[in-house]
């Protein structure tokens, strides 16, 4: 195989890499609490809750790797290291992933955080040519074309992570920078929970178990025994051999502490809802209660609906009641529900007619404890504007200008240095040269 023919497969192979790596990276880092709430999926169906104090920093270094590896492949940092760690990193993931696909002990495996959910055959078969592509690239390593001098490898390396979880650390604290889920502010709840008519349906499967002279033998619903008495029914078992369609909010469903659901209530009401979300009450942080029980009292100036939702036991709502003076009441709701609609335990969401006008986590509450203004008149009230793009475009320029930065260092310095040092080396080579002939 020629040298062209590889330098070509190593740059295609390092761009893809890279950039797959980056992403996935990414999209963990802005979202924290989803990788931590994916861990702990992953710890329950492995029997592996012991482990539970190491899911924090699991998390941040999970996506750290992942983040560091991708935009080291596209610089051209520590070629020798980055290949390593990036072939090691797929040569656990990638039978990690046929695992999940065969036995799926979870839905999906999170590669991509909610910003890309793949399949686990789907994250298994992606995971193929990127481990060809590491491959290649532990190999080859020494074609990758570096962007840097070898003396800001360890400058780069060290912000890129920095970087990293120093965004991390801001959407762990408050909110992801970026929402990928279905309950983003400015979405009509209603709208996302209705099955079109033509919609897949789902097919399952059935098989009706039966007996006779000790010997159990499975039928269909076609062919079982019907009006044989010789045979005697034992059990039935059903599963599902397609998926039909799912809407993307499948499972808003509130419900009062009397048992009665009065999701359609809230979210058909023209007026202001504010929903407390404490998905785990005994894990929530109470630092803010006093604050949260003003904006109860506000709502009950204006005649605004005010629930709790949560998941907790009633014992637990009672201790919390007991614990904050809370006098606002409490629905319960699917515990998955609840973290997918807010990273922040507890955290606010406001609605109206079933749209998110805005959400706020715990540390960031809006303060109406003495507003006399109704929220019509406010922009408290009010959708604020979409971000993402702002977001996206503020925190890719941090990281590209700062590179930049350093690229000109290295340029007007290291390069700089390099050059005058090959000039000193070919002029002592030439004064040599010329003491040889005299």
């Amino acid at each position: 195989m020629g040298r062209n023919f590889k330098k070509i497969i190593v740059e295609i192979s390092r761009i893809v890499l890279g950039a797959v790596f980056v992403f996935s990276g990414f999209v963990k880092a802005i979202d924290p609490w989803g990788s931590i709430y994916k861990i702990e999926d992953y710890l329950e169906a492995f029997d592996l809750g012991f482990l539970d104090f190491t899911i924090l920093p699991f998390a941040f270094i999970l996506f750290a790797i992942e983040f560091g590896i991708g935009v080291c492949f596209l610089l051209g940092v520590y070629r020798r290291t980055n290949t390593i760690l990036a072939l090691l990193f797929m040569i656990v993931m990638t039978p990690l992933t046929l695992y999940l696909a065969i036995k799926n002990p979870v839905t999906d495996c999170g590669c991509f955080g909610d910003a890309l959910v793949l399949t686990n055959w789907q994250t298994f078969f992606k995971n193929l040519p990127l481990l060809l592509m590491a491959i290649c690239l532990y190999l080859w390593y020494k074609l990758i074309t570096p962007v840097f001098t070898k003396k800001c490898d360890s400058l780069i390396t060290f912000w890129v992570y920095v970087f990293i979880i120093g965004v991390a650390l801001y959407c762990f604290s408050y909110l992801p920078v970026l929402d990928f889920r279905p309950y983003k502010v400015g979405t009509h709840i209603p709208a996302l929970m209705e099955i079109p008519e033509d919609a897949e349906q789902p097919v399952f499967d059935t098989k009706l178990i039966y007996s006779k002279n000790g010997i159990q033998r499975e039928f269909t619903i076609a062919d079982y025994p019907k009006g044989d008495s010789t045979w005697v029914f034992v059990n039935s078992k059903t599963v599902t051999v397609k998926k039909g369609y799912e809407p993307p909010i499948h499972d808003f469903s509130l419900t009062t502490e009397e048992g009665y659901d009065i999701t359609d209530n809230v979210l058909i009401d023209p007026d202001y809802t504010f929903l407390l979300i404490a998905h785990k009450l005994e894990k929530a942080t109470d630092n803010n209660v006093d604050k949260i029980n003003d904006i109860y009292d506000y709502t009950q100036k204006f005649g605004y609906k005010f629930y709790a939702l949560t998941s907790s036991l009633p014992i637990e709502i009672r201790e919390w009641t007991e614990n904050t003076g809370a006098e606002y009441p409490f629905c319960t709701m699917d515990d998955v529900t609840l973290k997918t609609i807010i990273r922040s335990n507890p955290g606010l969401l406001l609605l109206k007619t079933g749209t998110i006008i805005n959400k706020w986590p715990n540390r960031l509450l809006p303060n109406l404890s003495e507003s006399d203004t109704p929220l019509d008149n406010s922009d408290t009230g009010k959708i604020p504007e979409n971000h993402n793009v702002r977001n996206i475009v503020i925190i890719s320029l941090i990281l590209i200008i700062s590179l930049l930065i350093l690229f000109l260092f290295d340029f007007f310095v290291y390069r700089k240095q390099r050059k005058n040092k090959r000039k000193e080396l070919a002029k002592n080579k030439r004064i040599a040269s010329s003491d040889d002939n005299i």
